[in-house]
C-alpha cells in the first residue's frame, strides 16, 4: 500500500498528523501520533502477486497495409462492381471507392465484413508483450507531500 504524504510503498501506520487521520509509512508517522500499524489481508497480498504473474498478453488486429489492392482485386475477380458491392455489404458505395483507392482505412467491423464476404485477410493479430513497470511514485497521482514540496 502507499503511503498518503510521501507515496512510498510500504508496510503503513495509521496516525493523527495535524488533526487528520492518514496511512503513512514508518518515517512519515513521525511527525503525528500512531494510532495502530495497519496489517494487509493474507489474500490481498496473493491476489496483488498472481495479477502481476498471470497477466496474459495484449492482442492487437490490425490491418495489413495493402488493404486497397487486395479489396479492389477480390471484388474483380467475383465479377461485382463496386455498387453490388456495397449493396451486398449493406454500406455506402463511396465507403467502398475510398477504401480501393486507398484513402480511407477500413476500421476493424467494415474489414471483418470484407474479409468474410471477399474471402481475404485483411486482420492481422499481434501479441503485445508486457515491459516490466519500473516503481515510480510521480506516475502514482499526488500525495500531501508533494503539495507540500509544490509549495
Amino acid at each position: 500500500m502507499q503511503c498518503e504524504m510521501c507515496g512510498n510503498e510500504t508496510e503503513l501506520f495509521r496516525a493523527v498528523i495535524e488533526g487528520t487521520e492518514l496511512r503513512v509509512c514508518k518515517n512519515c508517522a513521525g511527525f503525528g501520533k500512531v494510532l495502530q500499524k495497519i496489517r494487509v489481508p493474507a489474500k490481498e497480498k496473493k491476489k496483488k502477486q498472481e495479477e502481476l504473474s498471470e497477466e496474459e498478453p495484449e492482442v492487437i488486429q490490425v490491418i495489413v497495409p495493402d488493404y486497397a489492392k487486395k479489396v479492389k482485386q477480390a471484388r474483380e475477380s467475383l465479377g461485382l462492381k463496386q455498387e453490388e458491392l456495397a449493396k451486398k455489404l449493406n454500406e455506402k458505395e463511396s465507403i467502398i471507392h475510398k477504401v480501393e483507392t486507398g484513402h480511407y482505412k477500413p476500421n476493424l467491423m467494415l474489414a471483418q465484413k470484407l474479409e468474410h464476404f471477399l474471402k481475404i485477410k485483411l486482420v492481422e493479430e499481434y501479441t503485445a508483450e508486457k515491459t516490466e513497470k519500473k516503481e515510480s511514485t510521480s506516475s502514482e497521482g499526488l500525495t500531501i507531500g508533494d503539495l507540500i514540496k509544490l509549495k
